[in-house]
């Protein structure tokens, strides 16, 4: 395990460095800078000083090639230092743990909400096969997952905002948040996360459940499935305990694969209900040229990304005998 581990940590450093390397060298490549973001935003008859223009640029490294660039950021993060937002003027680490929050309360439940309807749904699907209830299910899981979300997104706030006007346009909070009571808030930031929780589990909950359905079906159809079968033992027993433990190595893999998503955000989700979390500060910081903040974005995702699938090494060993990290 030791070996393992270590040897993994080394590979998901020389790939983390080549991952901030690539792209740094690729938002240095687009069109225009903070600066120029700045100006662009500057009343047309304010004047211009460039000592302070020329000063700014070599305090955000832009003076210099970007491979320079990067070696520069690389040593402000080897001192834990992510930089400061030229746009937002706010510590970069400060802007991330801010909209951690907010993405974490739509992520975690939709996350939660999908696994947890989807494991029955797909078993039931199984056992089910042939049948019309199951036509019908496979028949509205592809509808759903086809739908585009931000489809659903304009449908659900035309009918539950403009028509019946259960729910707020967006937002995380209400104006009269701060008057209300600690129980008054908490149900005031799910009221206003009911819309973009929905949106956010749909899409996770139609493909889990396909997922689970088609490796349930090439299952099933193995020789020790027809033996247990062939024993006596029940449908419920030869469903769970034989057939979908066989499925879990795939199900982890696809579990180590979504933990980004807790806290990548939703840039179309977020931007459509102006939720302040992730997806929307990424979305902002690109449009902005917000270098320190993108970079401190990508590095984060790039960790998660690296974390989620060595979980998922180490969970195979844990749900498969047969595979062993050494």
């Amino acid at each position: 395990m030791t070996t393992f581990l270590i040897r993994r940590l080394l590979v998901g450093s020389l790939t983390l460095l080549l991952i901030t390397f690539l792209m740094y060298g690729l938002i240095r490549s687009m069109p225009g800078d903070p600066l120029l973001v700045q100006m662009e935003q500057m009343q047309p008859g304010k004047k211009l000083n460039m000592a302070d223009v020329e000063r700014q640029r070599a305090a955000w490294g832009l003076d210099k090639p970007w491979p320079l660039g990067y070696a520069h950021w690389l040593s402000r993060l080897a001192h834990f230092d992510l930089g400061v937002s030229p746009s937002r003027h706010m510590p970069v680490g400060q802007m991330i743990r801010e909209a951690i929050g907010p993405t974490l309360m739509l992520s975690v439940p939709s996350l939660f909400l999908a696994y947890l309807l989807s494991i029955p749904l797909g078993l039931y699907t199984t056992v089910r096969s042939g049948h019309v209830d199951e036509r019908a299910a496979s028949v509205l899981l592809y509808g759903l997952y086809s739908f585009p979300v931000f489809v659903a997104a304009l449908l659900l706030l035309i009918h539950f905002h403009l028509r019946l006007p259960w729910f707020p346009r967006g937002g995380m909070v209400s104006d009269n948040y701060a008057e209300l009571s600690a129980f008054k808030k908490v149900l005031d930031i799910l009221w206003h996360a009911f819309l973009p929780v929905v949106c956010s589990t749909y899409v996770g909950l139609a493909y889990d459940t396909r997922f689970i359905h088609s490796n349930m079906q090439e299952v099933i159809r193995q020789d020790y499935i027809r033996t247990a079968r062939a024993k006596g033992l029940g449908p419920f027993r030869v469903i769970v305990h034989h057939a979908f433990r066989n499925t879990l190595i795939p199900l982890v893999t696809l579990m180590g694969l979504t933990l980004p998503a807790l806290l990548s955000g939703a840039v179309i989700l977020e931007q459509i209900f102006t939720w302040p979390g992730m997806g929307n500060l990424f979305f902002e910081s690109i449009r902005e040229r917000d270098y320190p903040t993108i970079m401190g974005l990508a590095l984060l995702f790039s960790l998660l990304v690296l974390l989620g699938q060595l979980l998922a090494d180490i969970m195979y060993a844990m749900v498969d005998p047969r595979v062993r990290l050494s």
